[in-house]
């Protein structure tokens, strides 16, 4: 498995895999054809389907903002490698084609091409937690020690970066109102969560503030702000919330947190490697799925939870969302995108709380859940994955490209 500093990704929405992913690629393709007068630029399948509302033309036009640039789109055309495909290609003074290359933007702002599957290399000798329990009970560690042990101590000033910045988004989110962008003309809701709550007995009071911090930190993804992807702009504000929710009511300390954080790097980094983390590829299921499995680890770790009962909590945060389809309407990440952040994170408390009550002994393991998922998400029809075809997104129609 690659770095969880490929996980967890900091950078501006509204999606990993159709703004991130393609301005990467994008600029990597500018650098090599600097060169170039002209560039031209093909969307295929999920990355045109729902490009306008993601904003992936203007990231790519960002991008060659000093050079004549045209874009097309072609929903209906799926490359063999993965839903969100584009082709760049570069003319020199004589309209001669320069280069060409094909791209894929696989989720979590990843990209790969038709000859590499990864960015970097890989540094962890374990593919799945089952090896890396045993890893662990051999070595008498935790799963922080193991991300420790093959990450360097470096690491911790990584995550204390995305921890700054995940506080950050929830601080901004928490702090403005009015309408976020698109033709949804959808209101923001946080401020006004967060604010209400404050007047409510404790139990209601907690899971008020536990969404509003969700709400905050999705509403700013939605509006394009800045945001740490965990594992996707789409899925970014569970982690926030959880562990925003965990400093305030139980003082969860800063080292504690971080701890937390490399153990749900480790569960996502797992569900990258073995199955998705790309609605278009498998559904919502891979992004909020993940997200609460990753959050659900994580505020286990920080109840003094044992490695079982970690990983009973992160199969419970992937199997409770088997089946979740990607059906943004209007090809915003905004309806149902927002509000299932939200509940996913209220779903990952509960399986701190589930967890830390058992004894860790369960009869579907992680492992067997992240496997599948996979398989349900490839069952899905496209129109079930990002593409804005079907589900809810079918009562809204899409922006014309």
């Amino acid at each position: 498995m690659e770095s969880i500093r490929q996980l967890y990704r900091i950078g501006h929405g509204p999606s990993s895999s159709h703004t991130m992913g393609p301005k990467k690629a994008a600029e990597r393709f500018l650098t090599k054809n600097a060169s170039a007068k002209k560039f031209e630029v093909v969307l295929y399948g999920s990355l045109a389907a729902t490009g306008l509302g993601h904003l992936t033309d203007k990231a790519i036009t960002e991008t060659f903002k000093n050079y004549t640039c045209d874009i097309h789109w072609e929903p209906a055309t799926f490359l063999h490698k993965h839903p969100n495909a584009l082709k760049f290609i570069a003319y020199d003074k004589n309209n001669n084609i320069q280069d060409e290359w094909i791209a894929y933007s696989i989720g979590g702002g990843t990209i790969i091409d038709d000859e590499t599957e990864s960015e970097t290399k890989e540094i962890y000798p374990h593919s799945n937690l089952h090896e890396i329990m045993d890893w662990c009970n051999q070595n008498g560690n935790q799963f922080w020690e193991y991300v420790e042990e093959f990450e360097g101590e470096e690491i911790w000033s990584f995550l204390e970066e995305v921890w700054k910045e995940m506080q950050n988004s929830v601080k901004r989110g928490l702090s403005r109102d009015g309408v976020l962008p698109g033709s949804l003309k959808l209101p923001r809701k946080a401020e006004s969560y967060f604010s209400k709550g404050k007047n409510y007995a404790t139990p209601f009071k907690r899971r008020s503030q536990l969404f509003s911090y969700a709400l905050a930190v999705s509403e700013e993804n939605a509006s394009g702000g800045k945001i740490v992807a965990a594992p996707t702009c789409g899925a970014c504000g569970v982690m926030p919330a959880v562990l925003v929710n965990a400093k305030k009511v139980y003082d969860s300390s800063k080292t504690s947190i971080l701890r937390a954080l490399a153990t749900a790097g480790l569960i996502g980094n797992i569900v990258k490697k073995n199955a998705s983390i790309s609605g278009a590829e498998v559904g919502c299921q891979g992004e909020v799925g993940t997200a609460c499995a990753m959050a659900s680890a994580a505020g286990t770790q920080l109840m003094g939870g044992t490695i079982y009962q970690i990983e009973y909590a992160a199969e419970m945060g992937l199997e409770h969302h088997l089946g979740l389809t990607c059906d943004p309407v209007a090809g915003l990440v905004q309806i149902p995108c927002i509000e299932r952040n939200a509940f996913a994170a209220e779903r990952a408390v509960a399986h701190t709380t589930f967890a830390i009550i058992s004894d860790g002994r369960h009869r579907i393991s992680f492992d067997e859940v992240v496997e599948t998922m996979y398989k349900t998400g490839i069952d899905l029809q496209s129109q079930y994955r990002e593409t804005s075809m079907g589900g809810l997104a079918k009562h809204k129609a899409l922006p014309k490209s």
